[in-house]
């Protein structure tokens, strides 16, 4: 697809983003910022059977950051929660379009991944202290 193209399907999700709001009794909440440039992320998941029953996100920040989270909310609802440790930062690079982010930017777009990879650490370290460090070992954000 034309870099076109995938401005406009960031600007849609920005615009119009999925899964955005809060979750009332989520099993996971977690928030991280980036301080370079002001972008924050809140992810809060809904977990049965380690699958991810609901995910919602709230946030602020410039398109790339907020387009990236809606993105990912919708790659990972109804998945296992431990193949959130088999995202890369390729995938979500590829999945906004944007292969060639300088270094500024490819933070905004990875923040959401990194919320939620530590999410995921959380949820096995409150459940499993010991599978928590293997699946935190596994997940590699950059």
């Amino acid at each position: 697809m034309s870099e076109d193209i995938y401005r406009e399907i960031i600007l849609d999700h920005y615009r119009n983003p999925r899964n955005k709001g809060s979750l009332p009794n989520a099993d996971i909440s977690i928030h991280d910022s980036n301080p370079l440039c002001g972008d924050e992320i809140d992810i809060h998941l809904k977990v049965e059977e380690d699958t991810i029953k609901d995910i919602k996100f709230e946030g602020r920040g410039c398109a790339i950051s907020q387009a990236s989270a809606s993105m990912l909310t919708e790659q990972v609802i109804n998945k296992p929660l431990n193949t959130i440790k088999d995202i890369a930062k390729e995938d979500i690079l590829e999945n906004i379009g944007l292969m060639n982010l300088g270094p500024a930017r490819i933070k905004c777009a990875l923040l959401s991944l990194k919320v939620l990879k530590l999410g995921m650490v959380k949820y096995y370290a409150d459940r499993d202290p010991g599978s928590a460090k293997k699946i935190q070992d596994e997940s590699k954000l950059y």
